[in-house]
């Protein structure tokens, strides 16, 4: 019974070891981790494979465990990387905000607020005219009008 115990609590673990490595492929696939790092994990799975090769069931599933607890803090490292590269886009978005308006011609900074708007926006557009005493411009990628 208690060896029955073990078979399942091992199939879950591995269960588990795949479905995490699973998650660490879809993460690669989405540019999110280099190779080198998938490289890494595999030869610690070889090196942890060939360790055991004459150990018993107990030390195989500690192994596992040790094996997913490892993958699951790379996934925790990865997911906070990808939030500091997040707020670090976003500090980069208000910084360009800031020149926009910093770069404001002095006579749209003394206009109403909706020809200083599009004033501020004319250089992500395709093309930017002026007509009936506003700015208006167009671009295909962002509203802007």
């Amino acid at each position: 019974m208690l060896l029955l115990q073990l078979l399942l609590l091992l199939l879950l673990q591995l269960l588990i070891l795949i479905l995490l490595l699973l998650l660490l492929l879809l993460l690669l696939l989405l540019h999110l981790l280099p190779l080198l790092l998938l490289l890494l994990l595999l030869l610690l799975l070889i090196l942890i494979l060939l360790q055991c090769c004459y150990c018993s069931l107990l030390q195989l599933l500690l192994l596992l465990l040790q094996l997913q607890i490892l993958l699951l803090l790379l996934m925790l490292l990865l997911l906070m990387l990808l939030l500091m590269l997040l707020l670090l886009l976003q500090l980069l978005l208000l910084l360009q905000q800031l020149l926009i308006l910093l770069l404001l011609p002095a006579s749209a900074a003394t206009a109403d607020t909706a020809t200083a708007a599009a004033a501020a926006t004319a250089f992500y557009c395709s093309y930017f005219y002026y007509y009936n005493n506003y700015y208006y411009c167009y671009c295909w990628w962002c509203l802007c009008n």
